[in-house]
Order: structure tokens, then C-alpha cells, then sequence
């Protein structure tokens, strides 16, 4: 027969207690730990083990600690919860805690103190996990520790991606905020590394970054393009990205300025990126024109069409709003939708970066350095070494070929002498 342990007087007292709380609610000793184990049994059964050693010296302390889980079990908490909660390892969500007030004084500091952004980079970029934060905070069940309200906030999106990793990194900047300006409780304070709730994509995940298109693709598309007004206007914002390398967003800040000691004019860009890195400044814009199919460069004199104001551009919002629009008229032109067919065939990507990332190429097949480059286009030395093409492997082959031409010209020479 199996041996039956008798339970002392002041643990049947504790036991029958805590059994008195609510249906399926009991305690026992941690076979483990020798500590307080409180079990619930329901639909599924739950326990947590309790910092309280199972002895009578223990025992009022330990009851008193149960029944504030009780209570927090009422409230919607889960077990666990309700424990770490009860024990002070995590904040206790209550209403002086004026999450929606602390989002509004946030925004504030945003857009008017430090590194300032611009209103639509907070409607963008932080006000959906913020608010997504605001409601997981207000559920009957509520995340009780700044890790679990993160990791519900950015869960939706692949890991690695750079939308997680945004989302990731404003909510915790939030949440120093609330501690260190609101004096919210110091355990929201979030971890000081967020490689792990970020995650890394799976080493066979396809790149999301655009690949860049040649002078003849771009000639070919804009030659497919309908002949009309509407057509030409968007005609226009190809040429303009294609010859200046330009962001989309790029398109809304663009001007014409003049050298005060020469009176030459040249492109310019008001457009300011705000990024971890800091700031990117404007800039001037320097134009490479395609080649055309005889060799020759284009002029398409977009420079002087702009001062003459003949260059009508389509209607293009801030944000994401120009990437969309353009994205949208381009993805309903069969011209468009065949070179995407090209890329795709060759695991390539298409998107209305693959302007400015044909830009990057043909600078550098023109001879312009790493810095001039990365100068033109509006970025540091480090990103446009990291994130922008140098080379396509037509054009790489070209080089080999025109390599393999002089070399053999040169021993001609040499043996003949």
C-alpha cells in the first residue's frame, strides 16, 4: 500500500483555508523545493510555487499571500500573473497609472523636444503600437511585466523584419519615458536589449530590399506608358527618380536653387530623414543621365523643364503616401508588371526603389567613389555601403570582358615588339 504522509494540525488548518476561497483552490508542499505549491484546478489545471517554505512559522504569511492572488485572480489576472504581481516582481495595473494622459504628454515631447518628428513620422511609425499598447494595458487580462506587453505588441510581424524592430524599439521608448517623466513604477522600465524579442529572420528568408533596374528597363517602361497627360506626369516622376536617384518621398521637396558666384543651377532637396542615427541633411542633387540605346546620354532636360514649370507632377502625400501612390499607378501598367515578371524570374525584387538603387549602380559603373555617391543620395558612407548595390552582374561581366580585351591587346603589343 502507498504510504500516506499525516499532515500536521497547521497544515490541515492552511490547506482547508485556502480551499474555502473557491472551488478547486489548494496548497501542498513543493516536492522540489520544500516550498509552498498553490494549485487551481478549473478547465485546465495551474500552479505556481510560492517564496514561503511549508512550515507552521510560514504558515500565516503564506495564507495571507494566497488570498491577495485570490483577489488578483478575480480581477482578471491569470495565475502566474497574479502571483509575480502579489510578490512585487510586476506592476499592479491600476487607474492612477494614466497610461492614455502619458501617451498624450509623450507625443508632446516628440514632436517639440530633443531629436524632434515630424507629425506624420509619429501618426506612422508610433502611434499604432502605442495605441495597440494603450488596449493590450486596458484588457481584463493585461500583460504584467514591459517584455510580455512588447512581445504582444510586435508578435504580428516576422521576426527580424524592420517593422518589428520599429515597433520594438518606440514602444520602449515609451516605456522609459513613463518611468523615468511620469514616475510610473520602476519595474516597467523595459530591457535594455531587445535583440531577443526582435528576433532574427530564418536563414532562408527572402530580402525584402529592392534590386535595381538598368537605363534600358527604364527606357523600355516609360516607352510603355500611356501617351496622354496623366501619363506623362508620371512619365515625369520615373525620369525624376531614375536621373536623380530620389526617395519617393523626395518628389514633394524637390527645388531648384542657383550657385550665388556662377548663377548655375542645380537640383535641390529639403527633404530631412529622420533616423537612430540622427539627421539626414538636404542636399544638393546631382543628375546622371541614362544611356540611351545608341550609346548616347539622354537629355531630358528635366532641369529646365522644371524652371520653365513644364513639369506637372501627380498628386503625392507625405509619409508613405508618395510610395503608395506611385507604387499603386505603376502596378496596373503592363509595362511595370512585365519587368516585375524579369526581376522575379531571377529571385529579383521591383519596387519604385529599384530607381534609386539603379542610381547607386550606374555611379559607381561611371567611376564616382563610395562618398560622392553616398553624398548624391543622401545617406552615410556606412549605409550605402551596406544597403546600396555597387554592381549588377551584366555589368560586372562587361568590365571582365573590356579587362580580358585590354589585357590581350597589351600582350599583342608586347610580343610584336
Amino acid at each position: 500500500m502507498p504510504k500516506v504522509r499525516n499532515l500536521d494540525h497547521w497544515a490541515i488548518a492552511f490547506r482547508e483555508q485556502v480551499r474555502q476561497l473557491g472551488l478547486g483552490w489548494t496548497v501542498r508542499e513543493s516536492p522540489k523545493s520544500g516550498r509552498v505549491m498553490l494549485k487551481v484546478r478549473g478547465a485546465t489545471e495551474e500552479a505556481v510555487t510560492l517564496a514561503f517554505p511549508w512550515a507552521a512559522s510560514s504558515a500565516a504569511d503564506a495564507q495571507a499571500r494566497v488570498r491577495n492572488i485570490y483577489t488578483l485572480v478575480q480581477q482578471g489576472y491569470s495565475l502566474k500573473q497574479a502571483a509575480l504581481v502579489a510578490e512585487g516582481k510586476a506592476p499592479k495595473l491600476t487607474e492612477q497609472q494614466d497610461w492614455a494622459g502619458a501617451l498624450e504628454r509623450f507625443k508632446e515631447q516628440k514632436l517639440r523636444h530633443g531629436t524632434a518628428i515630424k507629425p506624420n513620422t509619429w501618426e506612422a511609425k508610433y502611434l499604432p503600437v502605442l495605441s495597440d499598447a494603450i488596449t493590450q494595458l486596458n484588457n481584463r487580462k493585461p500583460p504584467t511585466t514591459p517584455a510580455e506587453l512588447i512581445d504582444r505588441c510586435i508578435r504580428a510581424w516576422d521576426p527580424g523584419s524592420r517593422t518589428r524592430q520599429e515597433r520594438a524599439r518606440n514602444l520602449a521608448q515609451f516605456l522609459r519615458y513613463v518611468v523615468a517623466r511620469e514616475q510610473f513604477p520602476g519595474i516597467w522600465q523595459p530591457p535594455g536589449d531587445l535583440k531577443d524579442a526582435i528576433g532574427r529572420k530564418p536563414a532562408d528568408a527572402r530580402s525584402k530590399k529592392s534590386d535595381p533596374i538598368n537605363d534600358k528597363q527604364i527606357i523600355n517602361l516609360l516607352a510603355s506608358l500611356p501617351d496622354d497627360a496623366a501619363g506623362q506626369r508620371w512619365a515625369d516622376v520615373v525620369r525624376l527618380m531614375a536621373e536623380l536617384g530620389l526617395r519617393p518621398i523626395e518628389l514633394i521637396y524637390l527645388s531648384v536653387k542657383s550657385d550665388p558666384k556662377t548663377g548655375e543651377a542645380y537640383w535641390w532637396c529639403s527633404y530631412e530623414k529622420r533616423t537612430g542615427g540622427g539627421v539626414t541633411k538636404a542636399r544638393r542633387l546631382w543628375q546622371l543621365p541614362l544611356h540611351g540605346e545608341d550609346g548616347e546620354l539622354l537629355q531630358w532636360d528635366l532641369l529646365k523643364r522644371w524652371q520653365a514649370k513644364l513639369i506637372e507632377l501627380p498628386p503625392l502625400r507625405a509619409g508613405n503616401g508618395a510610395s503608395d501612390a506611385i507604387s499603386t499607378y505603376l502596378n496596373r501598367r503592363d509595362g511595370w508588371r512585365s519587368l516585375r515578371a524579369q526581376l522575379e524570374a531571377n529571385d529579383q525584387r521591383l519596387s519604385c526603389y529599384s530607381f534609386r538603387h539603379g542610381y547607386s549602380v550606374r555611379g559607381h559603373q561611371r567611376g564616382i567613389d563610395n562618398g560622392s555617391m553616398a553624398l548624391a543620395m543622401g545617406h552615410s558612407i556606412e549605409v550605402h555601403c551596406r544597403s546600396y548595390p555597387w554592381a549588377t552582374e551584366a555589368g560586372a561581366a562587361a568590365a571582365f570582358d573590356r579587362a580580358a580585351t585590354t589585357t590581350t591587346h597589351t600582350n599583342s603589343a608586347t610580343d610584336s615588339s
